[in-house]
């Protein structure tokens, strides 16, 4: 009779965790969200005790702000950027890697401390290295390799190099352990297999590896898809959206509208936009790349 009471009993327990899991959701997510969406509505300043219903301005706002469209498209192009040499690089380190013996493994925890470290860090390191007398450009002189130091953060162009090679070098981490974790997973009787049929190296690349990590593709182009969208923290301590906000995120612009110049209502607009860019986005490519898994 006691264990059929706690046997009762278990899964009440296990239903009070799982309420407790959806009110954290939902206070923590849903409920920042809608008022976001709501106040986006609004005329809403932290400086002003009121705050009035505006309609669809602050949306309209975002058809002609010229300095947002300029940070839509660096977004993008720095989603781009970072995604595809992030995936690349990764799948390289993490088919380097593929051994169970314990330099390897020690060598797959390095690789992967850029991800643990926060970006305020990675950021403070790098620009360091990236000023005129820091040491990149030292070691390229003594190498011989420049005459001059490349001012790496002083010109539009070299910023927005440095500032994809920086949030690169993070994302290859992430990459490197899931695509390492998903070449674990390939049976390596499908290897044994394609090498008694006569395949080469690349040929089982092709035609074992690249269908059987098709779900780790998925997983790493969507997170740092994501992840870069949000874009904010190197960009603030490795740029500071400079030179002339040629660096600027939509991410930072929408701080900045918020922070600085108090305009809690105009960036609840840009905020929601970008929700649904990133979500949109990330549904469709989640789309299309699972299509894919199913067609190789």
């Amino acid at each position: 009779m006691p264990s059929a009471r706690r046997a009762a009993r278990r899964p009440l327990g296990l239903a009070a965790f799982a309420w407790v899991a959806i009110a954290l959701y939902l206070a923590f997510l849903i409920y920042p969200v809608l008022q976001s969406l709501l106040m986006s509505f609004t005329d809403r300043n932290p400086l002003r005790a009121n705050s009035n219903f505006v309609g669809l301005e602050n949306y309209r706002e975002l058809v002609v702000d010229e300095r947002l469209r300029t940070t839509l498209v660096f977004t993008i192009t720095v989603v781009v950027v970072v995604t595809l040499v992030a995936n690349a690089f990764g799948l390289g380190f993490a088919l380097l890697l593929n051994r169970q013996s314990l330099n390897y493994r020690i060598m797959r925890t390095l690789v992967f401390i850029p991800q643990v470290l926060s970006g305020v860090i990675v950021a403070f390191i790098w620009r360091s290295i990236l000023t005129e007398n820091g040491l990149l450009n030292a070691a390229l002189q003594q190498m011989g390799l420049v005459t001059e130091p490349i001012t790496w953060l002083g010109s539009t162009q070299m910023a927005t190099i440095s500032l994809c090679a920086v949030v690169s070098w993070i994302t290859i981490a992430f990459a490197t352990v899931v695509y390492s974790a998903a070449l674990r997973s390939v049976p390596p009787s499908l290897y044994e297999a394609a090498t008694v049929d006569g395949a080469g190296p690349l040929r089982r690349f092709r035609h074992v590896t690249f269908p059987m990590i098709a779900p780790g593709t998925t997983i790493t182009v969507v997170l740092c898809l994501i992840t870069t969208f949000k874009l904010y923290d190197v960009i603030a301590v490795l740029t500071g959206g400079g030179p002339a906000n040629s660096t600027q995120s939509t991410a930072y612009y929408l701080i900045q509208v918020a922070f600085t110049n108090n305009l809690f209502g105009y960036s609840s607009a840009i905020a929601m936009l970008l929700l649904v860019l990133t979500a949109g986005m990330a549904y469709v490519i989640t789309h299309l790349l699972r299509k894919r898994e199913g067609r190789l």
